[in-house]
């Protein structure tokens, strides 16, 4: 008897179609290491829903990436908490007269070195000490989960990061908490995810932003 009997397999069919996977993904990650693809552009790390990450659409991300840079001002220094696509855009505009950085859970953009600032908003002063209170023009934050506890955790690390300015993105139905916690009211500018959520989102600001 042929010892070969017992192992299953693939058909051609099957094994063609896997190669055609294998080698697409080779090409992609081929396309991320290659000096051609920009490493800050939105998608080069790819949404984990493990993590509630849902990226915005590159419109919404260029204009709050905007609208913080104006906030924070000429030599400004900014601050994106669970924010990763804004940070990204921010970074495609290199040497422009700002500073930013990325807190964020997902250890992923950790590529972004020095600027990456492992943040679990479980712990939310459990930040390095050489991140000063009160030493950013504006905060951007997106709370990972639509729950009072999570916008209540996160709102401590944004109003010890920040010098005064929030720009908070969350669900519409977070209203009332969000002006409870940070003091921020709801924006006209509608922001928009690459992939459509189920749960209506707005942005929320406690100074005289350009998203009215």
């Amino acid at each position: 008897m042929d010892d070969d009997d017992d192992i299953p397999q693939l058909s051609s069919h099957t094994l063609a179609a896997l190669q055609e996977f294998y080698l697409e993904q080779q090409q992609r990650e081929g396309m991320k290491t290659s000096q051609g693809f920009n490493q800050y552009s939105i998608g080069s790390i790819e949404e984990d829903w493990q993590l509630s990450q849902f990226w915005y659409s590159d419109e919404t991300a260029s204009c709050l990436a905007k609208e913080a840079v104006l906030a924070a001002g000429k030599g400004g220094r900014i601050a994106c908490v669970s924010a990763p696509s804004v940070y990204q855009k921010l970074k495609e505009q290199d040497g422009e007269d700002f500073s930013a950085c990325i807190l964020e859970y997902d250890r992923r953009f950790s590529v972004y070195g020095e600027e990456f600032i492992f943040y679990d908003y479980n712990h939310p002063l459990d930040l390095p000490e050489n991140l000063l209170p009160h030493s950013f023009d504006i905060v951007i934050a997106d709370p990972p989960y639509l729950s009072e506890e999570c916008l209540q955790k996160t709102a401590e690390t944004i109003k010890y990061l920040t010098k005064g300015k929030v720009l908070l993105c969350t669900g519409a139905v977070m209203e009332e908490q969000a002006a409870k916690h940070l003091g921020v009211k709801m924006c006209k500018f509608i922001p928009k995810h690459s992939r459509n959520l189920a749960n209506e989102f707005r942005c929320y600001v406690n100074y005289a932003s350009g998203l009215d």
